[in-house]
């Protein structure tokens, strides 16, 4: 599963985490892939399901 990085910068803004948006905007892919970045979510303390554009299975 993959997420838009754009997602994630967007809910990093929102927090005011302006400069860990812009760390992600440098370091990460425009597709986030959860397999081998999920651990940099969590501890960013994002919820791949709510930023994911594919419908629940």
């Amino acid at each position: 599963m993959t997420i838009a990085k754009a997602a994630v910068l967007a809910a990093l803004r929102e927090r005011g985490q302006h400069g860990r948006a812009e760390f992600v905007d440098r370091e990460l892919p425009d597709c986030i892939d959860l397999k081998r970045h999920g651990g940099l979510l969590a501890m960013l303390r994002l919820d791949p399901a709510e930023l994911s554009e594919d419908p629940p299975s």
